[in-house]
């Protein structure tokens, strides 16, 4: 590996989240089952027709290249990327070349080199023996594409830097971003040499998973090392990832820029960005969110959170808004924070994952924020063990019944009524004289074991600390 170096650029597409299509009035739709039902004449290239450019669609990207530090484009415009496939119905798909919307900006540590918008092409399936289908509903859907400088060394560094951008769609509301339905698709250049210079680039596409996405740079990496070192060349070509044989396999040659004919779509107006008052950076910025890596930074400010903790809620925003929302009115209370933070990442995550639950589901539906906080309360005033709160969790995870009437029906407040708890205690001593020996005579284990009894006795209601502070106050006699 050391004898080679490793570049990788990356393109990732990302259908954005508008009412309508890219340049006309047919409904996006990501969940439609029906195929061919979101389509009009403009999106199927039917001659005579005008496309008009989606305002919404153009500020989502302004937005997503205010957020990385990017340059919002002055003057834009469109044009028309040739090329004839079943899939782009007009036989050329509008797209952007010489002046994207975006240029430059960072993600990751990972440099830009733009982000431009275009429209989808139609979903193709090939599964039917002689012949193949077309669905026309996705054609036409805004498309943002993104792509990044060759500053990218491995599959790892690749697959995070997806991840983070993938975060970033979701927080900002552009994109759901979702991977299996295809609404984010990567593809890796990647290229290996042993030189200073670049070395031959092939380009893997349509990668529909994060691991997906590394295992097939992976294998390029290896696979390139391999021609290499038998004294071969690199073809520079497009290929696929066969999941089924965990290996790329290859599609066609490598088209350049020239073979798509690019020119500008006369259909479409130019666009002059400052002229727009809304699309102005510091407009735009009002309207963006906390960003993953601010959400990150201010967890560890604020709550003194590890890393582990603050990468996991900033990473997972249903976990995020719903720890947010149970720990609303005590912010400052860095123990309550704390504690809430141990239990729905240990005990609520966990079960919902055991049992095979989404998460903002089950959480919403069943322990609302409100009622861990309740959970929570109860700790700190020292009526619910930590026993008694991982049982009532995993019970209202399950009913979803109140924390409160819960605690009450299983019995799960602590006592800590010293008189009653002294009666168990003398009680317990009087079964147990040979534990009551042992610790008289220096063995300090009998006293855990004591404890355990009165905990036992009292099904796990009792205060410890009361429970500890009796039992020695009745063995000092």
């Amino acid at each position: 590996m050391e004898k080679y170096k490793v570049t990788i650029g990356l393109e990732i597409h990302a259908e954005l989240k508008t009412q309508t299509k890219m340049f006309c009035d047919s409904k996006n739709d990501p969940d439609e089952k029906r195929p061919n039902v979101n389509i009009c004449p403009i999106c199927m290239g039917h001659p005579g027709t005008l496309p008009v450019i989606n305002k919404e669609a153009v500020k989502h990207v302004l937005k997503i290249g205010v957020a990385v530090g990017g340059k919002i484009a002055d003057f834009t415009e469109f044009d028309r990327k040739n090329y004839f496939y079943p899939d782009i119905p007009k036989g050329y798909q509008i797209s952007q070349y010489k002046y994207p919307l975006v240029s430059g900006g960072s993600i990751n540590g990972v440099e830009l080199t733009r982000i431009h918008l275009e429209e989808d092409t139609a979903r193709s399936s090939h599964d039917t023996g002689d012949y193949s289908l077309v669905d026309f509903n996705r054609a036409g859907l805004p498309l943002m594409e993104l792509v990044t400088e060759p500053v990218i060394h491995s599959a790892e560094q690749a697959v995070a830097f997806a991840k983070e951008l993938q975060l970033l769609l979701q927080y900002t509301g552009v994109s759901d971003a979702n991977m299996e339905k295809g609404e984010m698709r990567v593809e890796a250049n990647i290229s290996i040499s042993d030189t200073d210079k670049f070395g031959t680039k092939v380009e893997v596409k349509n990668l529909n998973s994060f691991r997906a996405a590394e295992r097939a740079i992976a294998y390029e990496i290896a696979r390139h090392m391999e021609v290499l070192e038998r004294g071969e060349k690199i073809v520079q070509e497009t290929r696929g990832w066969d999941e089924g044989k965990q290996k790329t396999f290859s599609q066609r040659s490598k088209e350049n820029a020239h073979d798509y004919r690019y020119f500008p779509d006369p259909d479409l107006p130019k666009l002059q960005l400052s002229e727009i008052p809304e699309f102005a950076v510091e407009a735009l910025k009002k309207e963006l969110p906390e960003l993953p890596w601010e959400k990150r930074e201010r967890y560890i400010k604020d709550f003194g959170f590890n890393k582990k903790y603050s990468e996991f809620l900033a990473d997972n925003p249903v976990y995020a808004h719903y720890f947010e929302s149970a720990i609303v009115g005590v912010e400052k209370d860095k123990k309550a924070v704390e504690l809430t933070a141990n239990y729905l990442i240990t005990d609520i995550v966990g079960i919902a994952n055991k049992e095979g639950m989404e998460i903002s589901e089950k959480m919403i539906g069943k322990l609302t924020p409100q009622n861990l906080a309740n959970v929570i309360v109860m700790i700190s005033a020292g009526e619910l063990s930590s026993r008694g709160a991982k049982d009532l969790i995993a019970d209202a995870l399950v009913s979803g019944k109140d924390a409160n009437v819960i605690a009450t029906e299983k019995d799960l407040i602590q006592k800590s009524d010293a008189g009653a708890l002294t009666k168990i205690i003398t009680d317990i001593l009087s079964a147990n004289q040979k534990a009551v020996d042992e610790y008289k005579a220096g063995k300090q284990a009998s006293l855990q074991f004591l404890i355990g009894q009165g905990m036992k006795a009292t099904k796990g209601s009792a205060n410890p600390e009361m429970l500890k502070s009796i039992f020695l106050e009745q063995l000092s006699k």
